[in-house]
């Protein structure tokens, strides 16, 4: 089981600075480097040229920015779609409001090998959520609102020294609620010198119109794929009923903008593909069984799954004594098994 999971990195990693106590000036004071490991590392990275780069430069990112920022004013960037005003300072379903929140941004060492590699995944953990799940590990964060306030500009500065300390990527996590913030800053980072890919770190519950916004700006899709039945997921995730059939039209999206994800021979990391998450639950409450014969089914055989044995129950999970437990190994096996049945060739697993 991984033992650097989200949790412990957001217990054990510094906040950052309070933009109104922290000049622009002084931003990459948070990202000093202090020792040769976490220096850039540019002589052990893959030659690769995220195609966000090219949309930069020909004006294509910052016009889909503007259009994305636009939708806020009757917001529908989530499949909530609740029409509020982010702009004139309203918080929408997801709790958030028109001004970027953000929790932290650091090396984080907890995610897949192939994004981590030997400096890390520079990862922005984004304040707020949609998905409202009951046991969500990081509730503090994604539902009760911890981080503080950014600019645009601010973020591609954070981008840039992660870029800095040798990270292999940008990993945006819960970026849905903060799309043409990420938009902007990005547009903003190109023109400092970012060129390292770009990972949108999801729930999986997108929608198929937004994401053909990001085409030829997200170079990793690293989503879930929570759960293939309605009622477990209005019943987990309340107001997500949508969830199976929102998230089955986004994978179908997400694979044809980039494909299958294989590491580099050389390097042993991913620089394109989609990565596809899915949490065992217990009583297999999720239906996983479906959700390995749907990818199967569905996208190719060779597509990247990562099935996850660490469901810890947290936040009001214990107000549901199904999943109030932790997961049993042979509720992960029964599901490993349906996997390999239905013909799924790039499997990642945690618990034998």
């Amino acid at each position: 089981m991984i033992k650097n999971n989200r949790r412990h990195f957001l217990k054990h990693l510094a906040v950052l600075p309070a933009a109104a106590a922290m000049p622009k000036t002084l931003l990459s004071e948070v990202f000093r480097d202090t020792s040769a490991k976490e220096r850039t590392m540019e002589a052990n990275r893959k030659s690769y040229s995220p195609p966000y780069i090219e949309m930069q430069k020909s004006g294509k990112l910052k016009a889909r920015a503007e259009i994305l920022h636009e939708r806020m004013r009757h917001c529908d960037l989530c499949p909530r779609d609740c029409s509020t005003d982010r702009i004139a300072g309203q918080r929408g379903d997801c709790r958030a409001h028109a001004t970027l929140e953000i929790s932290s941004a650091s090396a984080h060492f907890g995610e897949e090998r192939e994004l981590v590699g030997r400096s890390g995944s520079g990862t922005v953990f984004f304040t707020n959520c949609s998905m409202h799940c009951v046991f969500c590990i990081n509730y503090e964060v994604s539902q009760l609102g911890h981080g503080r306030e950014y600019s645009t500009d601010q973020l591609a500065e954070m981008m840039i020294m992660l870029q800095r300390r040798g990270c292999h990527n940008i990993n945006v996590v819960s970026p849905t609620h903060y799309l043409p913030h990420i938009l902007f800053a990005l547009d903003r980072a190109v023109t400092m010198g970012l060129n390292i890919p770009l990972v949108y770190n999801t729930s999986g519950w997108e929608k198929k119109e937004v994401l053909e916004f990001l085409d030829g700006i997200v170079d990793i899709y690293l989503t879930d794929f929570k759960y293939a039945d309605p009622e477990a997921a209005d019943k987990y995730s309340p107001g997500a009923a949508c969830y199976p059939e929102t998230a089955r039209l986004a994978l179908l999206e997400m694979n044809r903008q980039t494909k299958v994800a294989n590491p580099d021979p050389d390097t042993g990391l991913i620089y394109r593909g989609l990565m596809i998450r899915h949490l065992v639950m217990p009583e297999n409450v999720a239906r996983s069984d479906r959700v390995m014969r749907w990818i199967a089914n569905n996208l190719p055989k060779d597509t990247y799954v990562n099935i996850m044995s660490q469901y810890t129950p947290m936040y009001k999970a214990f107000d549901y004594p199904e999943i109030a437990r932790r997961l049993y190994r042979s509720e992960y096996n029964n599901v490993v098994t349906v996997a390999r049945s239905a013909g799924l060739t790039n499997l990642r697993l945690q618990m034998q």
